[in-house]
């Protein structure tokens, strides 16, 4: 090993920080292009732009394939159709969660998704977490809640999307962070098993889906120019979407990726007041921003410590060794291209 520690632990550092950064920038991209498309120019069919998102992606995976970026890797068939089952139940469930409930609400549900994610770690990967990294989460969701929280009213068929739109999509995440390590599969690997698959189906039910939410039908809506580039400039911002979720997922973990995610509302929510007017500026708005960053700040250093969160597991040294040579050449692929 002819790399010294320190600079090993920098370049990680380095490396985590960019695949954040990179998530944080085609996120909120994304949420300005839709905001646009949507409620500025009444394109209102979620499910179907998420399948041309994926269809995208899966062109985008193709090309990679083909100029040898990404090396043939095997995904059993049951594994592909429970991933797709979870993620497509979980976009599908936001936009009708979203549709059902009051926004208020309906961030309370996103909430809980990272106390689902944490339940999944100490069920199935054996995570302890420390009571400085309990209490972080906590201040996280507080601060949130403050800034996002405003009306909170419920009713039953609400209720029940929340309740599966936050299981699939904390089963979805998970389940992300489980194929990566049990089949060493990097983010282009698992894009490239996965995005076809997501993009054939929702393509294929998604105007099903948005007829039903919105009593619309996306082959009759009134494609301008304007309405065509919003569409394919979402198109093309969610192809790092969804690969910048893979390799944060895959560099932390599903919690942690969570907990970052919420950095992302302060920052849609600032942005928001930069650009949009700053109408929804007030003191509980900016006391919740600011709870919210303390927490972060808090989690990111607690976390770190040791024990503040850990797997429990015993793997040989060979097999670590092994494993750790499979990851390491993988992640360098990631960050190649």
């Amino acid at each position: 090993m002819g790399v010294a520690p320190g600079s090993k632990a920098e370049r990680k550092a380095a490396l985590d920080a960019g695949a954040w950064m990179f998530n944080v920038v085609t996120s909120v991209g994304i949420i300005m292009a839709n905001k646009a498309l949507m409620a500025t120019h009444g394109f209102s069919f979620a499910t179907t732009l998420t399948g041309l998102h994926f269809l995208t992606t899966t062109l985008m995976t193709s090309v990679m394939k083909w100029l040898g970026y990404i090396q043939p890797s095997y995904l059993p068939l049951p594994e592909l159709v429970k991933f797709v089952f979870f993620a497509n139940l979980s976009i599908v469930g936001m936009n009708v969660s979203l549709m059902w409930n009051s926004v208020g609400f309906y961030q309370i549900a996103k909430l809980c998704i990272i106390p689902v994610l944490c339940f999944l770690e100490i069920l199935f990967d054996k995570v302890r977490y420390s009571r400085d990294t309990k209490l972080s989460i906590m201040l996280v969701l507080v601060g949130v809640a403050v800034c996002t929280v405003t009306d909170v009213s419920v009713n039953s068929q609400g209720l029940i999307a929340a309740i599966i739109a936050v299981w699939s999509t904390a089963l979805q995440q998970h389940y992300v962070h489980h194929l990566q390590r049990k089949y060493s599969l990097g983010s282009f690997n698992l894009l490239g098993h996965t995005a076809p698959a997501q993009a054939a189906s929702l393509l294929i039910f998604g105007p099903f889906v948005d007829l039903w939410l919105t009593d619309k039908r996306v082959d009759t809506f009134d494609y301008t120019m304007v309405v065509t580039f919003f569409i394919v400039l979402s198109c093309i911002i969610a192809v790092g979407t969804n690969l910048s979720q893979f390799i944060c997922i895959g560099r932390f973990t599903a919690v942690s990726f969570q907990v970052l995610g919420h950095m992302k509302t302060i920052l849609v929510l600032t942005l928001g007041f930069f650009f949009f007017g700053k109408e929804g500026l007030n003191f509980h708005v900016a006391l919740g921003m600011t709870i919210a960053v303390i927490g972060m700040i808090w989690y990111g250093y607690a976390s770190s410590k040791p024990g503040g969160k850990e797997r429990q597991v015993y793997i040989p040294i060979s097999e670590k060794t092994q494993k750790h040579g499979i990851l390491s050449s993988q992640s360098e692929l990631d960050l190649k291209v």
